[in-house]
């Protein structure tokens, strides 16, 4: 979600190999076709590029098996319908991984505007039918939280 010119899109395309696939959405077509060109140069043909809406990211439902949100997620402008459309899209085992700024730690070099506390995540994952399913402590200035759907 909100890939961007494709960094994590590039590398998650690696991993999955050729039988896997990567979808990719954002809201900025111009984003989109940044990462075609960077997939393309690469010779990498296993993403699939998807123009979602701020209300609506367009995943295939219950067809999904991870879906990373890095330095995204505090943007969502309708945090409840893209919760509902993201749970929606995960398969049974499907994994969401938030990774924010952390508010907590002051030494963070981040605008607060871009910050979210464990917290406030919690508070907004629940909710939406989301559980907590585990967390990564070893970034620097970043939560890393993963949630499956309850």
């Amino acid at each position: 979600m909100g890939c961007g010119n494709g960094f994590y899109s590039l590398k998650l395309s690696k991993m999955v190999g050729a039988r896997g696939k990567v979808l990719a959405v954002d809201i900025q077509p111009e984003m989109l076709g940044l990462l075609r060109v960077r997939a393309k140069d690469a010779g990498i043909t296993n993403i699939e590029t998807i123009a979602g809406t701020v209300v609506q990211p367009f995943l295939p439902e219950n067809q999904v098996d991870l879906i990373l949100c890095v330095d995204v997620y505090h943007e969502f402008s309708h945090p409840d319908q893209m919760l509902a459309a993201m749970r929606r899209a995960l398969t049974n085992k499907g994994m969401l991984v938030l990774v924010e700024f952390r508010t907590e730690d002051p030494k963070v070099p981040i605008k607060k505007l871009h910050k979210m506390s464990k917290k406030q995540i919690l508070k907004e994952m629940e909710p939406n039918g989301f559980r907590l399913a585990g967390q990564f402590e070893q970034l620097p200035w970043q939560h890393m939280m993963f949630f499956q759907r309850k």
